[in-house]
């Protein structure tokens, strides 16, 4: 199996697409009002907002500049096992297989059918009243349907994906443009919103909360690295794979202010503390009931976007380490027709699914954040790696101040968290420590097949 096998086809406009709707997803829909919830200033939570946007740009340069000295598939998992030892690549493909994009699928899938609920509730009812399931149930098995299409449509081939990623992106993009112009539009809101609301704690338990409210934001943010995993697939990587980057995580972080200033103009902070469905409530304030209708059901269907490109990103990454014989030996198979890693989409498949039916929103979404913090501070350290031993290497702008803001930032986040939030933060170190022995598994196994063979 080489990596040639995987087509340079992809341009910069889908590039910067992935990166979007990889970013775009459940969080930015879904987050805020848990985040009020704890913090109670909407002035507050929008000024994390930003930090939080300021933090993914320097880590979309820092990246950036390693896709562009690096540009094969695999993303940290490449990076770290170049930059240092394999056993670090494979931790982080470890966690990525585990929690980095098999959750986010999930979660994508769980927030489409929380938004849907909302938008025809009847269904759910209807479901329950002539004895099939509960609402609960069928929100669930609705979810795994949506993961298990998508599946299939990326099993077509990259290109035919990547088609329906554009489509899905460019309307998700719309939606939120005609949201937030209709919102402000109509006059109806209040920025009277943002001076009311509570104050949060002082002291330490106000910094826990800070820190636990920047990593829920940093899981929106996730994705600004999206591009890097399809670097064997990207036409012109070290010119393309850097601005795409650049390009998607800026884009975001405009819209992503924009949506959070509508929805505290629509809803007074007291009645925004943890709602889920935040975009639909907005809507319903300004418009009334059947634009909260409408609005969920086009906020659940933009939640394919973030779903169709999280299941095109995560398999790169196990074709990646089972190429190098560190994981399943089957994940490495490169459909012959379509061109596309397919065992490892339909591994990843599986686990979604498991995903799906466990954990409430609120656990899973710090799982996911603590898990998910880690390696890139450790990829961002090795551009000082990379720029001592590669000195012809593609530089960006920036260096070293977006690498000292990104590691201080991401390493007070983690801290923060783990002090509010040990269980499931400790729950994250587990599944990361439980990947140590797994390497030496897989690495033992490649070595006694490789034996074998000679």
């Amino acid at each position: 199996m080489t990596e040639d096998k995987l087509q340079r086809k992809l341009g910069l406009f889908p590039a910067t697409n992935i990166v979007i709707a990889n970013m775009i997803g459940a969080g930015i829909f879904t987050t805020s009002g848990l985040l009020m919830a704890g913090l109670h200033d909407p002035l507050l939570m929008l000024a994390l907002w930003v930090i939080g946007g300021f933090i993914a740009l320097c880590g979309a340069f820092s990246y950036g500049e390693l896709g562009a000295a690096m540009p094969g598939a695999g993303g940290e998992y490449l990076f770290l096992s170049r930059l240092y030892h394999p056993i670090f690549g494979f931790l982080s493909g470890w966690v990525s297989f585990i929690v980095g994009f098999s959750a986010p699928i999930a979660a994508s899938a769980l927030g489409f059918s929380e938004y849907f609920s909302r938008a025809v509730p009847g269904f759910f009812t209807w479901m329950q009243d002539i004895g099939i399931m509960g609402p609960e149930l069928t929100k669930k098995l609705l979810a795994v349907s949506i993961i298990i299409i998508f599946t299939v449509i990326h099993y077509r081939g990259i290109k035919y994906g990547a088609r329906i990623q554009n489509v899905l992106t460019i309307l998700k993009v719309l939606l939120i443009l005609v949201l937030l112009a209709a919102g402000f539009g109509s006059g109806k809101g209040d920025f009277g919103n943002f001076s009311e609301g509570g104050k949060v704690l002082s002291g330490l338990s106000g910094l826990k909360t800070i820190g636990l409210s920047l990593m829920w934001i940093m899981f929106s943010y996730s994705g600004w690295n999206a591009s890097t995993y399809l670097g064997a697939e990207i036409k012109n990587p070290t010119r393309t794979l850097p601005r795409s980057l650049i390009f998607g995580t800026g884009i975001v972080i405009l819209l992503y202010l924009g949506i959070n200033v509508l929805y505290v103009y629509s809803i007074k902070p007291s009645d925004m503390k943890d709602v889920i469905s935040v975009g639909g409530l907005a809507m319903g304030n300004l418009f009334g009931k059947p634009a909260e209708i409408l609005a969920s059901l086009l906020i659940a269907f933009a939640l394919f976007s973030s779903l169709s490109a999280f299941i095109i990103i995560g398999p790169r990454v196990y074709y990646s380490m089972a190429k190098d014989g560190l994981f399943f030996r089957s994940a490495a198979r490169i459909h012959e027709k379509f061109k596309v890693p397919s065992n490892s989409i339909l591994f990843q498949c599986l686990i979604a699914v498991i995903l799906a039916f466990s954990g409430t929103f609120e656990q899973v979404l710090t799982y996911m954040g603590f898990a998910l913090g880690i390696f890139p501070i450790l990829t961002v350290i090795g551009i000082w790696k990379l720029r001592r031993d590669n000195p012809g290497a593609p530089r960006l702008a920036g260096f070293p101040y977006t690498q000292i803001i990104y590691i201080i930032s991401g390493l007070l986040i983690l801290i923060l968290s783990f002090l509010e939030k040990p269980v499931e933060s400790s729950v994250a170190l587990l599944t990361v420590a439980v990947g140590v022995p797994a390497y030496f598994i897989f690495r033992r196994n490649n070595t006694a097949r490789k034996e074998i063979i000679e």
